[in-house]
């Protein structure tokens, strides 16, 4: 398992702090909002990840080793656990990301149980692609 950063102990800790499904999701949609937009000049086929029922799109960079991730997507839900999947793997290294256990990421922050099976493929396909870029 990959180290947390700062940024995903904090996100751990809130989501932690929530004690029913409506408060983590009240929560879940705050982080969404703060997601930096993929403009439409971006939103090209070759950004776009495929096994997603919504249309995601993922910027990938890596700087000075690191991952710089950017993911968008126009459903207010499935933004914001973007939004926290992106908090997990922001600014780890290729072989940090190999490490990711993602189901064990959103059971750590309570979210699992309400992750239909489409939606979990859908982030595991997010993380299979964004492997495959750095492959």
């Amino acid at each position: 398992m990959s180290p947390l950063s700062p940024a995903a102990h904090n996100t751990l800790s809130e989501f932690k702090a929530c004690h029913s499904w409506e408060n983590r999701a009240r929560l879940l949609l705050k982080y969404g909002q703060q997601l930096d937009p993929i403009t439409s000049e971006q939103r090209q086929q070759d950004n776009l990840i495929r096994g997603c029922e919504s249309p995601v799109w993922c910027l990938l960079q890596q700087q000075d080793g690191t991952l710089q991730i950017q993911l968008d997507t126009d459903s207010r839900l499935l933004k914001g656990l973007l939004a926290v999947l992106q908090v997990r793997i922001q600014g780890i290294t290729a072989a940090d990301l190999a490490q990711v256990d993602i189901n064990d990421w959103f059971t750590q922050l309570g979210l699992s149980r309400q992750l239909s099976p489409s939606r979990s493929n859908g982030l595991n396909a997010v993380i299979q692609h964004i492997r495959t870029q750095l492959a």
